[in-house]
């Protein structure tokens, strides 16, 4: 055995201990070192290790919290597609309730050798969540990109999109239509593009309505991003006067349409209802519905850049790649009325 690192360490350049931590995986060697072992155990005839030999396969995991929210098999579908043009096998993995967490489904797909992971809204857009786990995957070799959520916590590449200027473009277009009274309905506090949604919202709100402290805070409601999340958010934004609600994800729009057709008033007539997203289908609603569209394909193919740039052995910044949203103007948003707020 020690012959063979010492061959293994002469061809690679290394140390004997660096081979030592590729052959058991343990933190510490950067991609690029990491390669240049696994190349020279082929150079050598070595067999590689069973767990190395199938991270070589081209297997890469995408692992995301649900599959109900449309918007999520529609970056699954970007990044697949990006994936398989470039050689690899995209293999999904999706957290459902009552089943696997966030670090199952990391280990399940370390385990099975993939050459990297890319993670969609997972725990690193939750600051209440222990940023740790990230660090020790990258201690694993293990490369991965984080879509949605950044934190100056975790080193790796992060892609997003500007949340602060979504809500600009949205309460942008309620004013412009009459509206003072305008609502946002959002998740929960803890996740960063909440905070991000909030803090453009506020701000907008301060510059095209003139609302600002309390009263503006009166304006946001928090909730779930579910289409029932929504209905309970617009609920109770329209009790409190709006005439205009924009919502966090698409699915939470369409429960505000609901919320306000429940209080027997019209969408856009007499609600303006704006989404996010642009979700496969949702132009095909009843209104078809306004929304801020998430680039979800110039997203998907720059986490994928971004991750096989690091495969290959170039190191990937401590960055994020902060990508413009666009309003998809449709029929659920119109001039306000009078006597529209309930």
């Amino acid at each position: 055995m020690t012959a063979r690192l010492a061959d293994i360490a002469a061809q690679a350049g290394v140390s004997e201990a660096t081979v030592s931590r590729v052959l058991n995986g343990k933190p510490g060697v950067s991609a690029a070192t990491r390669e240049s072992v696994l190349a020279a155990l082929d150079v050598l005839g070595y067999e590689r290790p069973v767990r190395l030999r199938q991270r070589s396969a081209g297997l890469v995991g995408l692992i995301t919290p649900e599959l109900e929210n449309p918007i999520f098999p529609a970056f699954a579908q970007v990044i697949s597609q990006a994936l398989t043009r470039q050689g690899y096998t995209p293999v999904l993995a999706t957290q459902t309730p009552g089943g696997s967490t966030e670090d199952e489904l990391t280990e399940m797909l370390v385990d099975r050798g993939v050459a990297g992971i890319i993670f969609v809204s997972g725990l690193h857009a939750d600051t209440t969540a222990d940023p740790q786990r990230y660090e020790r995957l990258r201690g694993q070799g293990v490369p991965f990109v984080l879509i949605n959520g950044f934190s100056p916590k975790v080193r790796a590449p992060f892609v997003s999109p500007d949340d602060r200027a979504a809500m600009r473009l949205a309460v942008t277009h309620l004013v412009a239509l009459g509206h003072r009274m305008v609502g946002l309905a959002v998740g929960p506090r803890r996740f960063v593009p909440v905070q991000r949604k909030t803090e453009g919202f506020l701000q907008a709100l301060q510059e095209q309505a003139g609302l600002t402290g309390r009263a503006a805070e009166r304006m946001i409601e928090h909730s779930l991003y579910t289409l029932e999340g929504g209905q309970a958010a617009a609920t109770a934004l329209l009790e409190r006067g709006c005439t205009a609600v924009v919502c966090a994800s698409d699915m939470m729009a369409l429960g505000a349409v609901r919320a306000a057709r429940e209080r027997g008033l019209a969408v856009p007539s007499q609600v303006s209802v704006i989404g996010f997203d642009d979700s496969p289908l949702i132009a095909f609603t009843d209104p078809p519905l306004t929304t801020i569209r998430q680039p979800v394909q110039a997203m998907g193919q720059a986490a994928v850049r971004a991750l096989l740039e690091e495969v290959g052995g170039t190191p990937a910044p401590h960055s994020e790649f902060v990508f413009l949203p666009e309003l998809v103007v449709r029929g659920s948003t119109a001039a306000a009325a009078p006597g529209a707020a309930p």
